[in-house]
């Protein structure tokens, strides 16, 4: 990593995770001046491997975004570390703060920056977090394939995510925890794909020999299981985004929150596009990455519309003498 910036770049990209990089990539691709700013912070630093990703599957998350770092060094494009702070309109673009003082200059923002993911308040969910406690089955359920799985109620997705798990294993326990029972139709379903409810406040999840072996209620009751699925609440790390009037609204899935952006990413504020988890909570590594080359390839094209425009404007511009 590098501390150098320049004064100013066709395209800032904030977030150095494999959605910034991908989008970096493409945009130093097509000759444009581009940089990173990596605060070097991935959601998936826990995991052991990105899974799902075609002729990657199971590489370090580390090892997959150093060898994306120097693809986009090696077309031209700067990766800084930093983390940026602010970002607001001069009369030249953006300004784009860090929080250590330093400032660039941006004609266009990407902004890939991913989400935090917020978990109901159990001991040993956290320490946990992407080795036996999950939350994606198409990320981590190869890994816990027919194990015994408690799926932690704590939102509206719960139930559905009881059901994709099942797909994983036949020996699925849904823990209605602070939430109400499923009822009726919810009720029916779980029952006929032979997922246990067990009710009552889940208190803590218990580990032994560095491995979860269970899950422990309010009243003391121990109920053995190897692995727990657990839907966090997703929200966007995009603060810095206000000055802008940009700001997160809820997702209408009830999951968290999102930045809203077109097919292309583009959002409410023209210059700036986003891409990944920022706005589609859902995307895995692949996906995250698609959505940011997209991203890039609108942007260069927007560029190249403004660049035009004033060529044009210039050719046809009087001549004075």
């Amino acid at each position: 990593m590098t501390n150098q910036l320049a004064n100013s770049y066709d395209v800032v990209v904030v977030g150095g995770g494999a959605a910034g990089l991908s989008g970096a990539l493409i945009l130093a691709r097509a000759r444009r001046s581009v940089v990173v700013i990596d605060a070097g912070a991935p959601r998936n630093a826990p995991a052991t491997g990105v899974h799902g990703l075609l002729a990657r599957e199971g590489m370090k998350p580390a090892e997959l975004l150093e060898r994306g770092r120097a693809e986009v060094r090696g077309h031209g494009g700067h990766v800084v570390s930093g983390e940026v702070a602010a970002v607001a309109r001069d009369d030249n673009g953006l300004q784009v703060v860090l929080s250590d003082g330093r400032t660039a200059g941006a004609r266009r923002l990407l902004v890939a920056t991913g989400l935090v993911d917020e978990l109901p308040e159990v001991p040993g969910l956290r320490e946990r977090w992407g080795r036996d406690v999950v939350h994606c089955p198409y990320c981590h359920g190869w890994e816990i394939r027919d194990r015994a799985i408690g799926v932690l109620a704590a939102g509206p997705m719960s139930v559905h995510q009881a059901m994709l798990f099942r797909q994983w294993s036949d020996d699925i326990t849904l823990f209605s925890h602070t939430m109400a029972p499923p009822a009726a139709e919810e009720a029916r379903q779980l029952a006929a794909r032979g997922i246990r409810v067990v009710d009552g406040e889940v208190a803590s999840v218990e580990i032994a020999d560095d491995r979860l072996v269970g899950v422990r209620l309010g009243d003391g009751t121990l109920v053995a299981r190897e692995a727990v699925a657990v839907a966090s609440r997703m929200v966007p790390r995009a603060d810095f985004l206000a000055g802008l009037g940009l700001r997160p609204q809820a997702h209408p899935s009830g999951a968290g929150e999102y930045i809203p952006a077109d097919a292309s990413g583009r959002t409410d504020v023209p210059e700036v596009w986003v891409a990944g988890n920022v706005t589609d909570l859902v995307a895995q590594v692949g996906a995250a990455a698609a959505g940011a080359a997209a991203a890039a390839a609108a942007i260069n094209a927007d560029l190249i519309a403004e660049e035009t425009r004033q060529a044009v404007a210039a050719y046809q511009a009087p001549v004075l003498g």
